[in-house]
């Protein structure tokens, strides 16, 4: 199987945002509903995430009854969402909004319930509005992955892309009011 995945070696050269979190600091939700970091989504993942030195995220997750897949053990799909927010968050740090364009996931053992998931997630590059970024995921010793993960997110003027889709949202009217401020 080849991957698609492949960071480009011309690379634009990036700076830490100066609002993004300062290492050690939490880092701020996706929003109140998002299913992986949302703090008011019921069923969701609820990941806590902290901005890192540099460009890195770091993360944890118990890895609750209901993730189960296989028996006794996580779900695929819930670690590839896991995935998909912790390293969502990267972009973050540099500074723009941006949604998640490739996303791949290697699985190396099961990974089971009632356990917790550390996560290290970090920026690869950037070029022009594609941020590359991989993640890590383990149960208490880095050297000893369970999972690894790429992605690629591209950068989006936040307010036009999710425009058409507000409505759907339980916070719409809370989104409303945000998007109308300047």
């Amino acid at each position: 199987m080849k991957s698609s995945f492949v960071v480009p070696t011309d690379l634009d050269p990036v700076q830490r945002h100066p609002k993004a979190a300062k290492a050690g600091e939490r880092m701020r939700m996706h929003n109140p509903l998002c299913y992986g970091c949302g703090e008011e989504s019921a069923e969701g993942l609820h990941l806590q995430m902290f901005a890192g030195e540099d460009f890195e995220v770091t993360a944890t997750m118990d890895v609750a009854a209901r993730f189960e897949g296989g028996p006794g053990v996580i779900h695929g799909g819930v670690l590839s969402t896991a995935f998909d927010d912790v390293m969502g968050m990267v972009p973050l740090l540099i500074g723009p909004s941006a949604v998640t364009v490739h996303l791949e996931v290697d699985y190396q053992r099961p990974i089971p319930l009632g356990s917790q998931l550390q996560f290290t997630a970090k920026l690869l590059g950037r070029q022009r509005r594609k941020i590359y970024a991989e993640g890590v995921a383990h149960l208490g010793d880095p050297d000893q992955p369970v999972a690894t993960g790429h992605a690629i997110f591209v950068t989006i003027n936040a307010r036009e892309h999710f425009a058409d889709h507000l409505a759907n949202s339980a916070l719409a009217d809370e989104y409303k009011a945000r998007m109308s401020r300047p």
